[in-house]
């Protein structure tokens, strides 16, 4: 297999946000965590992937600062993959993937789960971006200021 080109030094925040986090092992084992997961053993379990690629996962998110391996709460010789406060800031990701997927990669009425407000048991509102002064943006209402392009 051929080994994908790094987007470490990429002016582009959704390259560099790619290079990082974009795997999908990677976001699933992210929204394992924030579902509980902590130990190797959950993960394996909750996500059905093979020993050596959710070792390399961890190891990658370990890495990149989105979770800390600290012992195990119960005293055992286990470690437990825990988020971090970069980790704890990819919720407003998950939330919107999730809120995308169940848009329009679910027919209507088809069942799915579904994220809700612990306090209250309702669905989350759609996460809709915004201005500054609160205004709603929608694609076209946005511009990318992208760095000048040095010549060659």
């Amino acid at each position: 297999m051929a080994k994908r080109k790094s987007m470490k030094g990429d002016a582009c925040p959704v390259a560099r946000s790619l290079d990082a986090i974009g795997e999908r092992w990677c976001l699933l084992v992210v929204r394992d965590a924030f579902d509980g997961a902590r130990r190797f053993g959950d993960f394996q379990r909750r996500l059905g992937v093979a020993r050596n690629i959710l070792a390399d996962r961890l190891r990658l998110l370990v890495e990149q600062g989105v979770l800390a391996v600290q012992p195990a709460a119960d005293g055992t010789a286990y470690q437990e993959y825990v988020l971090t406060a970069k980790g704890e800031s990819l919720f407003p990701v998950i939330v919107a993937l999730r809120q995308w997927g169940e848009r329009q990669l679910f027919a209507e009425g088809e069942a799915h789960s579904q994220l809700v407000d612990r306090q209250g048991g309702q669905p989350l509102a759609p996460l809709l971006p915004r201005a500054a002064d609160g205004r709603l943006l929608a694609s076209a209402d946005t511009l990318v200021n992208k760095l000048a392009e040095i010549p060659l």
